[in-house]
C-alpha cells in the first residue's frame, strides 16, 4: 500500500489531517492544471476549490489503481472543464500573480528560467480555448488524443488538428526566443520543440 493509499484509508475514516495531508501534497499539481484550463485568475481560485471539493466527495471511489495524483488529476480536469462548458467562459485569459504565490512545479520545472516560463504562459494565454485546452492537455498533462476527445467531446481527428494550430501558432509567438536563446540560457530544443 501506498503512502496516499494510506493518507486515503485514514481519511475516509474521518481523519481530517489527512485531507490536509492529501491537500498539501498535490493541491501544487491540482491547482496548476486549473489555472492553465480556465479562463481568468478570480475563476481559478473557485474553480479549484471545486475541483478539490469534487475530489473530496469521490474519494470513497477511489480504489488504488492508479497513482491517486493521476486519479485526482483526472477528477479535476474533467470538472474544470465540466465547470468552464457550463460558464461559457473559456476563451477568457488567464493572469499570472506571482505575488498571490502560484510558484509550483507546474509542467515547465525544465525551464529554469522565469523569463522564458513568462513567455511561454503569456502565448499560450492567446491561444483560441480549444487550442488551449488540447495544448494543456497533450503537450503539458500528457494525455493521448483519445483521452482528450473523450474528455473534450470532440472527434480524434478535431484533437489533433487543435493541437497542430496551437504549436503552429506559439512557433510564431515564441520565435523571438529562438534569437534570444543564448541569453536565456536555453537549448534550440526547447524553443523549437513547440
Amino acid at each position: 500500500m501506498t503512502a496516499d493509499q494510506i493518507v486515503v484509508q485514514q481519511a475516509l475514516a474521518g481523519d481530517e489531517s489527512a485531507f490536509k495531508e492529501l491537500w498539501t501534497r498535490h493541491s501544487p499539481h491540482i491547482d496548476a492544471v486549473v489555472r492553465r484550463l480556465c479562463g481568468s485568475l478570480d475563476m481559478v481560485e473557485d474553480l479549484a476549490q471545486d475541483a478539490w471539493m469534487q475530489i473530496f466527495r469521490a474519494l470513497p471511489s477511489y480504489r488504488g489503481d492508479s497513482a491517486f495524483g493521476t486519479w485526482a488529476h483526472r477528477i479535476a480536469v474533467n470538472r474544470t472543464l465540466n465547470s468552464l462548458r457550463r460558464l461559457k467562459r473559456v476563451g477568457n485569459e488567464v493572469e499570472l500573480d506571482e505575488a498571490e504565490g502560484v510558484v509550483a512545479d507546474d509542467g515547465y520545472s525544465n525551464f529554469h528560467d522565469k523569463q522564458l516560463m513568462q513567455s511561454i504562459d503569456d502565448a499560450v494565454k492567446v491561444l483560441s480555448p480549444g487550442a488551449r485546452t488540447v495544448f494543456v492537455l497533450h503537450d503539458v498533462e500528457g494525455y493521448t488524443h483519445e483521452e482528450i476527445a473523450s474528455i473534450v467531446g470532440i472527434t480524434v481527428g478535431g484533437s489533433k488538428s487543435q493541437l497542430f494550430k496551437a504549436r503552429l501558432r506559439l512557433r510564431k509567438l515564441l520565435g523571438h526566443l529562438k534569437q534570444d536563446n543564448d541569453f536565456l540560457g536555453i537549448e534550440d530544443a526547447h524553443v523549437t520543440s513547440l
